[in-house]
């Protein structure tokens, strides 16, 4: 499961406010877990979150959230689940502001995935200084679990940085 994230997903540049948001959710669910353990539950996450239609889970009330604390299927975390709801509002904030969600994050980068040249594993960074921006201004706008290291694994899974190594089928790929 996870090779085929790496071959397929991981680092593909994505445009799509939907999945963007269902990254920003996923990376911060997965705090303090294993990405695999959030793999296998992304299906029913996506299902529990309505497509990750930001517009829908902003929708979201507390019976919503005491609805999804039951669901085993996904990490049942109520300050996370909170969280996704909470994002989806910024979310949606943001990209009636800058037309979209995705023209906000891609601006973090100029607007072109960041071409990074790594050799090996131990030179990737946790965090980049566009992800600790990225990082502030959501807080700033009143989102949560989006923390520096978060948005970096954001920006790496969502293609908005190339941190696959150079000896990677998948550098010249992405």
């Amino acid at each position: 499961m996870l090779r085929d994230y790496h071959d397929r997903e991981w680092g593909v540049p994505a445009h799509d406010d939907r999945v963007l948001f269902e990254f920003l959710v996923l990376e911060g669910a997965q705090a303090g877990l294993s990405w695999m353990t959030i793999l296998r539950k992304r299906e029913a996450y996506r299902k529990a979150f309505k497509g990750f239609d930001p517009a829908a889970v902003a929708r979201f009330n507390d019976a919503s959230v005491e609805r999804l604390m039951g669901l085993s299927s996904i990490v049942r975390n109520r300050r996370k689940i909170e969280s996704a709801i909470r994002n989806a509002r910024v979310v949606r904030s943001i990209a009636a502001e800058q037309g979209s969600f995705d023209a906000y994050v891609w601006s973090f980068v100029g607007g072109r995935p960041k071409q990074n040249r790594w050799k090996t594993m131990a030179e990737i960074p946790a965090q980049t200084a566009e992800a600790q921006a990225l990082s502030k201004d959501l807080i700033e706008r009143g989102a949560n679990f989006v923390g520096p290291t978060i948005c970096y694994a954001f920006m790496q899974g969502t293609g908005l940085v190339n941190d696959h190594l150079l000896s990677c089928f998948r550098y010249r790929q992405v």
